[in-house]
């Protein structure tokens, strides 16, 4: 029992998050603070990023969580998330993150996040040139687990319906947010301060789920 009560403590202190993205963590941390859980990105615990070689949400996010669990020795959360455009069959889907080929500079990890993100950008809006469907959505399934043998993983999906511009708007967010209006809040998502995107975005309705599940499944909260 005591060694019990040791597990579920240091589950309701520190979970793993499968990801080096400092604006995913920053997101994430939030969202799920409620709970008392404290997310730490992998990178900080010398953890290497898994590899995604699967073709939809679910499967990376749970290969990403298994992988983080594994290497870190307890509980882990994987986001594996992007952006599904109905006009071109719901690409860019799980590469949405490394949508167009990039020569990367040789700055630091964020710079090259950014870098990446306005290639993406450019290359949605040649693909939609000229196209008068924009309808979008961001996707976000995130998986945990208490380890990386748990045999009854987590799982929450979230989805955030909208529009693509014709050009980037706002200077907030990452990724597509510039180009991802939100008809409902007449915006796109990067003029969005954190706090109203960490209301309504598809994270947010995804860990709404989740610690909905955390508290039903693990007994946190």
């Amino acid at each position: 029992m005591h060694a019990r009560l040791q597990r579920l403590h240091a589950l309701r202190m520190q979970l793993v998050l499968a990801s080096n993205n400092a604006k995913k963590l920053a997101e994430l941390a939030t969202l799920f603070a409620p709970l008392g859980l404290t997310l730490v990105a992998q990178g900080s615990l010398g953890i290497a990023e898994a590899e995604e070689p699967h073709a939809t949400f679910i499967e990376n996010a749970l290969a990403k969580a298994r992988h983080a669990a594994a290497a870190g020795g307890g509980a882990a959360i994987a986001d594996d998330s992007g952006l599904c455009v109905d006009a071109l069959g719901g690409a860019p889907g799980v590469i949405s993150a490394h949508y167009a080929q990039v020569r990367m500079p040789n700055v630091d990890r964020e710079a090259q996040r950014r870098v990446q993100d306005e290639a993406n950008n450019r290359l949605l809006l040649e693909r939609l040139a000229g196209v008068a469907d924009r309808r979008a959505s961001f996707v976000s399934t995130l998986v945990a687990l208490r380890n990386a043998d748990d045999p009854e993983p987590l799982v929450a999906v979230g989805r955030w319906e909208g529009r693509i511009l014709e050009a980037p708007s706002g200077a907030g967010g990452f990724g597509y947010d510039p180009l991802m209006m939100i008809p409902a809040l007449g915006c796109s998502v990067a003029v969005l301060d954190v706090m109203t995107k960490n209301a309504v975005s598809h994270r947010a309705i995804a860990a709404r789920r989740m610690l909905a599940s955390m508290r039903e499944v693990w007994g946190l909260g």
